[in-house]
């Protein structure tokens, strides 16, 4: 199946079907399912495979996960370039380690840092939160305020959406106020089955239109996660992926 407009999947959803033997039949049915782009989050172990394995499902990885705070960043722009990753994006770091400004200011002066070499090979840095970013405060805002306020603009960021809502943001409020330093979505329309984890901010639940209807003239990619999963995660992956393709080629 072939889109109009791009979509796509964090390789972790179906993080279970992803060893080598299996990894090119699962890009295959991701692709199949109408997704146009995979966004790993392992490219250090194997570029070269993955990178083939991506190939051969007709999938791109424009993005990626991989932190800059925990690996060198020139073995991680070096697996980058090799996939054609445009953006690498630093997808967790330790909550204990951005409670106060002195943390928060090391986060953002890292992520800086590697926007330079990246930028020289074309790349870009991103980050991608969690919840604690929003629900951890720093001189009497969230820590995620503070470290957007402290990046380059050269750092892009990666909304999770969900995340963001679960850690008490109002993303109503907060993408239309951030702009166009959001250049990719992390975007979930169901949830897995049994996730009742209380929602501090405003819930999008069943309000996946309006998000993207906020978005539509900065995102460049709605990537679609699915945090968990307890049994077989295909029938979400595929119920999420029919609602996401309606919607951007709308």
């Amino acid at each position: 199946m072939t889109t109009g407009h791009p979509l796509g999947i964090q390789l972790y959803s179906v993080r279970d079907d992803i060893a080598p033997a299996a990894l090119g039949g699962t890009l295959a049915r991701l692709a199949a399912l109408g997704f146009t782009h995979a966004e790993p989050y392992d490219i250090l172990t194997d570029p070269d495979g993955l990178g083939a394995a991506l190939r051969g499902a007709g999938l791109r990885a424009s993005t990626a996960h991989a932190s800059v705070v925990r690996h060198e960043v020139t073995a991680v722009l070096d697996a980058a370039e090799s996939l054609g990753v445009e953006t690498v994006i630093t997808p967790y770091v330790d909550p204990a380690s951005i409670t106060d400004r002195s943390g928060v200011e090391r986060l953002a002066e890292t992520l800086n840092s590697a926007a330079g070499p990246a930028a020289e090979r074309g790349i870009r840095i991103g980050y991608h939160n969690h919840d604690f970013e929003f629900a951890q405060t720093v001189e009497g805002v969230p820590a995620y305020e503070l470290l957007v306020d402290l990046l380059d603009p050269a750092v892009v960021l990666e909304l999770d959406v969900y995340w963001a809502g679960v850690g008490g943001a109002d993303v109503f409020e907060l993408l239309p106020r951030l702009g166009e330093r959001v250049r990719l979505l992390h975007v979930v329309h169901e949830r897995e089955p049994g996730n009742d984890r209380p929602v501090l901010g405003v819930d999008t639940a069943g309000r996946m239109a309006e998000v993207l209807a906020l978005t539509a003239a900065t995102v460049e990619l709605p990537v679609v996660e699915v945090v968990a999963h307890h049994s077989d995660v295909w029938p979400l992956v595929e119920r999420n992926a029919a609602y996401f393709l309606k919607r951007v080629n709308a």
